[in-house]
């Protein structure tokens, strides 16, 4: 009955005493996309026992892309650029010498819906798998995108989610690998042998380095190793391309989507799927998977050092990505008032006063 009578506020998480330790220790910001609640989150500690959370509204958020001083986010139609102006964030009206990094707008490219997953920067052009299309795009101004490579097994470009290309892995600044679901090349031909039937293709020659994998996502090349998730199974891995094998580094029991690497730890998203789609709420993992969060685990060794878990509101993680150097981040979305208010120039930045105030 007290649960009727104080129910939980939203986005409650509950999380293990070395979660905070470790991001005060390692002074950054995890950021969690999560379409399902169409949000953009930030986690980070103010103190090495304190566990800061923000939110804000981006409908449909999936990939999410980070450099120096920009954030790319995904949306249900379109992509969202964000610049971080340290300076705008410590006058930031509502609360000033609070935040460390303020994420602007400053561009927003109308793509259309294309279910867009991992992106990444390449200088300052936006590259992202655009699963609609199997094919990997570049975001630009010109078109809703600009098709740079698909695989050899998809005949032509059509919106019909063939093969259900997911991940992106970058080594040396270039796309070196991909992951799909399905090595098929009808609309959502990948369906039919989802538990099975992932590949890891290598995107400069175009041929299947792996495959026979359990729903593979977030490759990443971490010190010239090929990781990744095997989402359906809940098992993270490491690919070993000449032999066309994995070696398994810990079964998580959840379901495992997003990855990022910093210091020496993964931080790696997991998602409820009871309430998902049926793509993936009859999946054998679905019964463990009752809750989503963040694992980080401690790469030299494997095994989980820490965990985040939300009580309420969250049932996906789409992307993990985390910040660098920023310990208490703000984020201003378009359609928010104060983006009205906010000019930067190279040199200086400026809080325009309210009409209705002057």
């Amino acid at each position: 009955m007290d649960s009727i009578k104080n129910p939980l506020p939203p986005f409650t998480a509950s999380f293990t005493p070395q979660v905070p330790e470790i991001l005060y220790q390692l002074n950054c910001t995890i950021v969690l996309s999560t379409y399902q609640a169409g949000k953009l989150v930030f986690l980070s500690a103010e103190k090495p026992d304190k566990l800061v959370q923000l939110s804000r509204t981006f409908e449909g958020a999936m990939g999410i892309a980070t450099t120096k001083n920009k954030l790319a986010v995904a949306c249900k139609s379109e992509v969202n650029i964000m610049v971080n102006s340290p300076a705008m964030a410590k006058t930031y009206p509502p609360k000033q010498n609070t935040y460390d990094a303020l994420y602007l707008p400053q561009a927003t490219y109308l793509t259309g819906q294309l279910s867009l997953h991992d992106m990444h920067w390449k200088n300052t052009e936006l590259y992202a798998i655009n699963t609609l299309f199997s094919s990997v795009v570049k975001i630009g101004e010109d078109y809703s995108f600009e098709p740079i490579w698909k695989p050899k097994f998809i005949s032509s470009l059509a919106p019909e989610d063939r093969c259900h290309l997911n991940g992106m892995a970058v080594k040396n600044n270039e796309i070196e690998f991909v992951t799909a679901l399905g090595e098929t090349d009808t609309f959502h031909g990948w369906r039919d042998k989802k538990l099975s039937g992932g590949v890891l293709i290598h995107v400069p020659s175009g041929e299947i380095v792996l495959r026979n994998l359990a729903m593979p996502h977030s490759p990443r090349v971490y010190n010239n190793k090929v990781y990744m998730l095997l989402s359906a199974a809940g098992e993270l891995i490491e690919a070993d391309i000449e032999k066309g094998t994995y070696q398994l580094i810990n079964s998580l029991g959840y379901f495992v989507r997003g990855m990022e690497k910093f210091g020496d730890y993964l931080f790696i998203g997991h998602s409820k799927l009871r309430h998902q789609t049926s793509a993936f709420r009859d999946l054998p993992i679905a019964e463990k998977s009752q809750k989503a969060g963040v694992i980080i685990l401690h790469l030299p060794t494997g095994s989980v050092v820490g965990k985040i878990e939300y009580e309420n509101s969250v049932d996906e993680i789409y992307d993990v990505k985390i910040l660098p150097g920023v310990s208490r981040p703000n984020i201003i979305n378009p359609s928010h008032p104060s983006n009205k208010l906010a000019i930067t120039t190279p040199t200086d930045s400026f809080w325009a006063v309210e009409e209705s105030k002057k």
